[in-house]
């Protein structure tokens, strides 16, 4: 069993590394556009709540919540939650964060494919994230000679790496429908929507980060477990 420092560590060490430097980027862009207020003093709040009466999404609910970039869409609820950061602020920084929770709320409303995926499979990857890292230990320590636990507990660690993938369309795609709803319905002027595009673009790296960093512990899992079920 290697519970000691081996050479597959560097792979947590570099997805560690990853998810910071996309942490600090994201934290950078948005302080840098949270400073510039948009030219016509529209609020987070009042843009999310345009969007959805433009979007004829009537079911759909704007909440303020606490924290700093907690926003968040609850399809099962039909919540929209704005951080106090966004909701109250007038910002560029604010008014695209907004926008991008408001096209989740779209998506949702229009049936898109890979954010119904998604959402059937939270359940599921909740599921296989807990009870991943119990397989596949107890699988090697008691049952090295039938490795089948250990397998079971891989591609269920392997739902968690998936569930990143999926989501990065959603996120995209989210993006791209913030931008064209900002611009359409002429919510922000053309420098404006700039400077919202670097905020969502910084924004949509950490989730390529965190796509990355379950992919690396993925294959350390792999490396360290795979290959003793092979030598098994």
């Amino acid at each position: 069993m290697p519970f000691y420092f081996d050479s597959t560590y560097i792979l947590v060490i570099i997805g560690m590394f990853i998810s910071m430097l996309a942490s600090s980027f994201v934290n950078s862009t948005y302080r840098k556009y949270d400073k510039v207020r948009n030219k016509k003093g529209y609020t987070g709040t009042d843009v999310a709540k345009m969007i959805l009466q433009d979007a004829g999404i009537n079911d759909v609910g704007v909440q303020q919540i606490s924290g700093d970039l907690t926003d968040n869409y609850n399809s099962h609820t039909k919540v929209l939650s704005l951080s106090q950061a966004t909701a109250e602020s007038t910002s560029v920084a604010a008014i695209g964060v907004a926008a991008h929770e408001c096209g989740h709320a779209v998506q949702d409303q229009k049936s898109y494919g890979p954010l119904k995926l998604r959402i059937a499979l939270v359940p599921v990857v909740n599921f296989g994230a807990k009870i991943s890292i119990p397989l596949i230990f107890v699988g090697a320590i008691f049952f090295s000679s039938t490795p089948i636990l250990v397998n079971i507990g891989l591609w269920c660690f392997a739902l968690t790496f998936l569930f990143q993938v999926v989501t990065l369309p959603v996120e995209f795609n989210a993006s791209r429908r913030a931008l064209a709803i900002l611009s359409d319905n002429h919510i922000l002027e053309k420098d404006e929507l700039k400077m919202a595009k670097k905020v969502l673009q910084a924004a949509a790296l950490t989730y390529v980060a965190a796509a990355i960093t379950s992919l690396l512990q993925l294959l350390r899992l792999f490396i360290l477990f795979g290959n003793n079920n092979r030598r098994n």
